[in-house]
């Protein structure tokens, strides 16, 4: 993509609202404008990360064997009658009433949902277990929405439903869950810390939220010094294998939010303990039969008993993860994306448009580059050099590729990696061949 056609309108000033790192970043690089309050519109580059992050966790829910389908965001408010949750949920839930007068709502979440497709479809234990996932735009309808992505009213969600015979089974579901959660978020470049949490409005009693490390972090951790130097995914068992170990071990390490830590129940000497910030970025329920029963979610056992199903839920914010990347990796200067979800590999920065010789390599790499899957983003506009170092510093694109005229000179472009800084200057055959690597 040239950046002289591309639709990205950057910010050199933090408008006033934006009071955290992400929200700021994401503001200025042109990733996201708000709408209205709590709801935003996500332009082409945040769209781009967005996606990128989707890919990943729909990979790994694909790999631990969910199925994906795709459920609508109004449901209708009989369903949620029916489970007891539509006058326990509150304010947050968006009510509607159609022309016909039917109460409709739209899904904050989808157990009820996913529950009455599963009953009205799965009648034998021979189907079981099956986990159904969907990746589905939600609404809250917060009291005081803010931190841009990180706590807005409507938000992309991940949400896995797991149904099994007996609660040994749901375990068994539960743990291969838990252990997606881990590789997802270390594809995503993240440290992802598993606790106990409660289970609050979606109910159960098992239940762990997955907390990533950021000095801006909305929650106080309290965590194992070990946690953050272990490998935990190093000898991890494949999807359906026996989990329970990798489970004990996982669980078994101290952790705990700042409103749940209690130094004297904890096993840790200070100098093991270690404080920080994080912000939630997943939460996974085992909840039995809180839906299943009173939604009639039963299939016939083998004696032909019947059975109320077991049944897990699973979230991940897809969206608040690109704003908890960033919270994670950022410097005065802007982002820095991990290459898993960047939205660009490459940032080629043309230092004198017009000038042919600069202007000729530069299209010679960007073609070179695409020709072999690399997604480049080329600074071809007429703008000073500091305006496009700081743009491509702004918008974290994992490499830089800088060509001036004094390099042509010397037969050198200067390869620049954001994360480090660290510059070198090669020949653009060693230049590519280090990209393309």
């Amino acid at each position: 993509m040239r950046m002289s056609a591309f639709f990205l309108p950057t910010l050199k000033e933090t408008p006033n609202e934006a009071q955290i790192v992400s929200h700021r970043l994401m503001l200025r690089a042109g990733m996201i404008r708000q709408t209205s309050a709590g709801i935003y519109a996500w332009l082409p580059l945040g769209l781009k990360v967005l996606r990128r992050i989707e890919r990943i966790v729909r990979e790994e829910q694909d790999a631990a064997g969910a199925q994906e389908l795709l459920m609508p965001t109004i449901q209708p408010a009989e369903l949620w009658k029916q489970s007891g949750r539509y006058d326990d949920y509150g304010k947050e839930m968006l009510r509607i009433v159609d022309r016909h007068d039917r109460e409709m709502l739209y899904g904050p979440t989808n157990e009820e949902m996913i529950t009455d497709i599963f009953r009205n479809a799965v009648k034998s234990y021979r189907d079981l277990p099956k986990s159904l996932y969907h990746i589905q735009w939600k609404f809250r309808d917060e009291i005081r929405p803010r931190f841009g992505v990180m706590r807005g009213r409507e938000f992309l969600m991940k949400d896995a439903y797991s149904f099994d015979l007996d609660p040994a089974a749901a375990r068994r579901s539960y743990q291969n869950m838990f252990l997606a959660y881990l590789r997802t978020f270390a594809r995503l470049g993240l440290k992802a810390i598993p606790m106990q949490a409660d289970t609050g409005p979606i109910g159960g009693d098992l239940s762990h939220e997955f907390i990533i490390l950021a000095e801006t972090g909305e929650s106080g951790v309290f965590c194992d010094r070990r946690w953050l130097d272990l490998d935990v995914l190093r000898d991890a068992p494949v999807y359906g294998d026996d989990l329970e170990p990798f489970f004990t071990q996982a669980t078994g390490i101290y952790a705990a939010t700042d409103e749940k830590h209690d130094p004297a129940t904890s096993p840790l000497p200070a100098d093991q303990l270690v404080s920080a910030r994080g912000i939630e970025v997943g939460h996974i329920f085992y909840f039995g039969t809180k839906y299943s029963k009173p939604l009639g979610a039963v299939v016939a056992g083998a004696n032909g008993e019947p059975v109320t199903v077991e049944m897990g839920s699973y979230g991940i914010g897809v969206s608040r993860l690109v704003g908890a990347v960033i919270e994670a990796s950022h410097d005065d200067a802007g982002i820095i994306w991990p290459d898993s979800v960047a939205p660009y590999q490459v940032g080629l920065v043309n230092l004198k448009s017009g000038d042919a010789g600069t202007d000729a390599l530069c299209v010679d790499l960007y073609h070179k580059l695409q020709a072999q899957g690399t997604e480049v983003l080329y600074d071809d506009r007429d703008e000073r050099p500091g305006a496009k170092f700081a743009d491509m510093d702004l918008i974290g694109v994992p490499w830089q590729l800088v060509v001036g005229p004094r390099g042509l000179k010397s037969g050198v472009v200067e390869l620049k990696r954001r994360g480090t800084a660290e510059k070198h200057e090669l020949s653009p055959e060693s230049a590519l061949a280090r990209l393309l690597a």
